[in-house]
């Protein structure tokens, strides 16, 4: 029952990547990571992830429970460099390292089930493209007191019908 919930969420990500022009990097467990920009647009690259997280999180919420329990997301979204490439000989795999891929990992583990956290370096990349809610400092493991932000919604698709539906997360 959990590997077929598993794959079937995993296989939904995976058409949103390619929807959004996203890549995905891998999946560790119950995590999933995908990353966009590689062509050295960093500003298409973070927006495609921007609308991509915001189709998960939409995504999670139309699935069914799981065990009679409803699932939620948390999401960590940094950008900056990162290195990619593929490791191994038996079971290669392909990976990206990085200060980026840490500390996006942070924005996520530090999170809130149900919310989008990105890094205030995301948030001024992406401002002219979304909608942001200032959660203030956050202390960051590895990383100290830091500025973040709940990605709320794509400003190119806020209407007065799903802004309601933005209003209800904000004060989840």
């Amino acid at each position: 029952m959990v590997v077929d919930f598993l794959d079937g969420l995993v296989r939904s990500f995976d058409a949103l990547c390619e929807r959004y022009g996203a890549e995905k990097i891998k999946t560790i467990g119950d995590s999933y990571m995908a990353a966009a920009g590689f062509n050295g647009a960093a500003e298409d690259g973070a927006v495609a992830i921007g609308r991509l997280a915001l189709a998960m999180i939409q995504d999670m919420e139309r699935q069914p429970p799981l065990g009679g329990s409803r699932l939620k997301l948390r999401i960590g979204i940094h950008c900056g460099p990162a290195t990619a490439g593929v490791i191994g000989d038996i079971r290669f795999s392909y990976d990206v390292w990085g200060d980026a891929v840490n500390t996006a990992s942070r924005m996520e583990s530090h999170g809130v089930p149900g919310r989008i956290q990105v890094s205030e370096q995301f948030r001024n990349l992406t401002a002219a493209a979304f909608l942001f809610e200032d959660r203030g400092a956050t202390d960051i493991k590895s990383i100290g007191a830091t500025r973040t932000y709940f990605l709320m919604g794509d400003l190119g698709s806020i209407t007065s019908e799903n802004a309601s539906a933005i209003e209800r997360r904000a004060s989840a």
